[in-house]
């Protein structure tokens, strides 16, 4: 039997996460066999490469292998894909057509979306898995195949049969083994490994230098929810690999080139409490996150102001600062008076092209510096009151907004003396 480290290297695995490995180690294990195999898991987190290994390393390696995707052959077509026709067994079945259950005969057919096949398909799956069995469609000849039946679904099958829409014989036949395979947000150390990875392949094959990120714009990508999978990240280390104009990424840069690495859509409930302190965590970090992309805006609306009306002001070097007096009450007076009704359509003055006069700069001067309140409490409270002011006071949706459980929401209103 192969090991889990030269399986990783032959199919391009990468990752070290414990459900991975485990996942892994039952399809060596059970690969040998002649048994019926599901996999079940999420859209794009490699159902395939799990039947390959388990085709690779059987005693039916040098037989043939096909992957077959139930949900893109049509309802009235599929019996005859998978088990074949005679000639006018149906309009325009001018001869006779084997299957694949037929063609493929002593090796491996992998059915991809096994929750979508019809019913009546699942009769006749459900015959050639108990006795090898089947007939080709307008045919009344018994005929025989041996093949091993690899299944995969990223339905709830469970689901399915309560509705009457999946075969609960049938689902006891394929789940002889059941191999789970996990999501991408359920491997949060893998997610940096696997960018790195895909980002790596496309700079050699694309003969450029890959893209780097730092800590922040990796924490993003470990905290995005990854709908998509591995095929997901998979498309997003290659288009910012294309679209970035330098080659090492900052947080800022991923939420400008991917703005939904904003979405994490955090669980509201835990299996061990409320799970507080990490989701609390999460609205610090969005806070900072927000406030360092709105500085960065408010800078250059202040040198594109500066540039475009030909200002002038008294030392550049405080404004690139941003260190704004705590206490300047004429400063927003003397902006509008000078600005007029419609700002839109300010131009100053040739004689007076100043924002700041003389008297302001030392207004300004004798004022105090107050530093920039950064509690992560006053943070938390406000971005709580905005959510609810947002949603109308609706806690439930507040709490979706925010990524934190009703619960969380209600005790840190009450801690924060937050007026809903």
């Amino acid at each position: 039997m192969a090991n889990i480290s030269s399986t990783k290297r032959r199919y391009g695995i990468v990752g070290r996460s414990p459900a991975l490995e485990n996942a892994l180690n039952t399809a060596l294990r059970v690969a040998p066999t002649e048994l019926s195999i599901l996999i079940t898991g999420e859209s794009g987190v490699g159902k395939e490469v799990f039947s390959r290994i388990i085709h690779d390393n059987s005693p039916r390696k040098h037989e043939k292998f096909i992957a077959i995707n139930c949900g893109a052959i049509p309802e009235g077509t599929i019996n005859s894909e998978l088990f074949g026709h005679v000639k006018g067994a149906f309009t325009n079945a001018s001869n006779d057509r084997k299957g694949y259950f037929e063609s493929y005969d002593g090796g491996t057919i992998f059915l991809d979306e096994i929750g979508e096949m019809p019913l009546d398909t699942q009769t006749y799956l459900l015959r050639v898995l108990e006795s090898g069995e089947f007939i080709r469609v307008g045919s009344s000849t018994v005929q025989r195949t041996d093949v091993r039946i690899v299944a995969a679904t990223n339905r709830k099958l469970d689901e399915r049969i309560a509705k009457g829409k999946f075969r609960e014989d049938l689902f006891y036949r394929l789940a002889t083994v059941n191999i789970e395979l996990p999501s991408l947000r359920e491997r949060p150390d893998d997610i940096y490994l696997l960018f790195r990875h895909f980002a790596n392949n496309f700079a050699e094959a694309q003969g450029f230098d890959p893209i780097q990120v730092d800590d922040e714009a990796r924490w993003l990508l470990n905290n995005y929810q990854w709908p998509g999978n591995i095929r997901e990240l998979k498309n997003v280390a290659e288009q910012l690999s294309i679209l970035a104009e330098k080659r090492e990424l900052t947080g800022v840069d991923l939420m400008t080139m991917m703005p939904k690495l904003r979405e994490r859509h955090l669980p509201a409930k835990t299996l061990n409490g409320d799970g507080n302190g990490m989701q609390e965590r999460e609205i610090l970090y969005k806070v900072l996150f927000d406030m360092k992309s709105d500085l960065n805006d408010l800078k250059g609306l202040i040198f594109e102001l500066i540039r475009n009306n030909d200002l002038r002001v008294p030392d550049m070097g405080k404004i690139r600062s941003l260190q704004l007096p705590g206490a300047y009450p004429d400063a927003a007076d003397e902006i509008d008076r000078r600005a007029g009704a419609d700002v839109e359509h300010f131009r100053p003055a040739p004689e007076d092209p100043i924002i700041v006069d003389g008297s302001m700069q030392r207004e300004y001067e004798r004022s105090e510096i107050v530093e920039e309140d950064l509690s992560l409490a006053n943070a938390e409270r406000e971005l709580i009151r905005k959510a609810l002011k947002k949603h109308n006071g609706r806690r439930k949706e507040a709490s979706n907004e925010l990524g934190i459980s009703e619960r969380t929401l209600y005790r840190k209103i009450k801690e924060y003396e937050i007026n809903d």
